[in-house]
């Protein structure tokens, strides 16, 4: 099938903004999914031949609204409330804003349970798929399905579950976490052939932008927004011409997107006028920091550590602790960073970040033995090829040439990039 070059990413874009638009209109979450999945399967079809029409989100919302319909037509006898609501069909030109952000504020609702709400933010707006958002949680795949199935019940059960979700702070930490979820799965894909996946990273760039735009008083929004332009301004040196990895030792820094680093930093300074408050701008001034370095050996790690320890007073979190441990070695020595995360060893066993960062740190010890081994239970255990395929080559080159020098000097948030 020839597909138009942009049918793919329009379809992509699209589908939360209508997935919103139905919700909103009828309440049914599982109902509009499976119309919304009919509307683009049709899209994908139609779309090929006759190319897009001139207005595909409001043909989209009409095509899902009729398969709602003919769905609750079909139950009539067992369904009769919903039916009701279908007597009426809302005009698609009385939609014209981009529903995506309500539809993110309509899952991360205070009354559902936070890991379940979120969880389902990521698969029904942000299309990961479940084992990518049990990757990100540390669960088992299983686990999280039920999670998901059973938080979309739960929805199904409220009355009026929209609200001004912007007002509510604790909806609006859980939409932020969601955003920032999304960002770095698109920064760093959890699994296949690529290392990043561009469409979640940019789209979580814009609704951010977004959200900010709305709330630019907020300094966390602001702390995301500009944690998420200098993380994804490195974005065009992270890789090789073959789509290999490269490390932040190794990567060329002329090459880094000064644009959004300028727009970042800007961002991060104005939040930080009111104080260093909040994991995601703590986490931004970290990035400033790796910006603001001409050179690997300029890099600032005693700050860098000193703002860790302060997102992990927080709130305990092994990542966190991970993240710690790199800049702990980097600062005070390897044996310090190792000790810190044998404290993580449980609940990161599934992870292979930590065997990942154990190796950087053994091979700074020059301890070649223990780094191999850890080059290699880490590849054994990411499903992300050009992460799997670093490992391997950081293990190859230690059977080869002995410890070739300490490369821990890392983003640590990614341990390895």
């Amino acid at each position: 099938m020839n597909r138009a070059p942009n049918t793919e990413d329009l379809l992509r874009a699209l589908a939360p903004q209508v997935l919103g638009v139905l919700v909103r209109r009828f309440g049914d979450f599982d109902l509009a999914e499976d119309a919304v999945q009919d509307a683009l399967l049709a899209a994908a079809t139609q779309w090929d031949t006759e190319g897009p029409p001139a207005n595909p989100r409001g043909w989209l919302i009409q095509v899902a609204q009729r398969r709602m319909a003919d769905a609750v037509r079909a139950e009539v006898a067992r369904r009769r409330r919903e039916t009701a609501v279908f007597v009426r069909e809302v005009p698609v030109e009385a939609a014209h804003r981009d529903d995506t952000l309500d539809l993110y504020f309509l899952c991360c609702h205070p009354d559902l349970p936070p890991t379940g709400a979120i969880a389902l933010t990521l698969r029904a707006v942000g299309g990961l798929r479940t084992e990518e958002i049990a990757a990100a949680f540390l669960v088992p795949e299983s686990t999280m399905a039920q999670r998901i199935s059973r938080t979309k019940k739960r929805l199904a059960e409220m009355n009026e579950p929209f609200a001004d979700g912007a007002a509510d702070t604790a909806r609006l930490s859980a939409v932020l976490r969601v955003l920032y979820v999304i960002f770095t799965e698109g920064h760093t894909s959890s699994s296949g052939a690529g290392l990043r996946r561009a469409d979640l990273s940019t789209e979580a760039i814009r609704l951010t932008r977004a959200l900010q735009a709305l709330l630019p008083e907020n300094t966390e929004v602001s702390g995301l927004l500009a944690l998420m332009l200098l993380t994804d301004a490195r974005r065009g040196a992270r890789t090789g011409p073959h789509g290999e990895l490269v490390p932040l030792t190794e990567q060329d820094r002329s090459r880094w997107d000064r644009t959004q680093i300028t727009e970042g930093l800007r961002l991060l300074t104005a939040a930080m006028s009111a104080g260093l408050t909040g994991p995601y701008l703590l986490q931004a001034a970290i990035a400033g920091l790796h910006a603001d370095a001409a050179r690997v050996s300029d890099t600032d790690w005693a700050r860098i550590l000193q703002l860790y320890t302060m997102i992990e007073r927080l709130g305990p979190n092994p990542m966190v602790t991970l993240n710690r441990a790199v800049a702990t070695a980097m600062v005070h020595g390897s044996a310090a960073g190792l000790a810190l995360t044998d404290t993580v060893a449980e609940p990161l066993a599934r992870s292979h970040r930590l065997p990942a960062v154990r190796g950087h740190l053994h091979e700074m010890a020059g301890d070649q033995a223990a780094a191999l081994a850890e080059y290699r239970r880490a590849a054994t255990q990411t499903a992300s090829t050009p992460e799997r395929d670093y490992l391997l080559l950081r293990a190859a080159r230690l059977r080869t040439n002995g410890v070739t020098g300490a490369s821990s000097e890392v983003d640590a948030r990614t341990s390895i990039e």
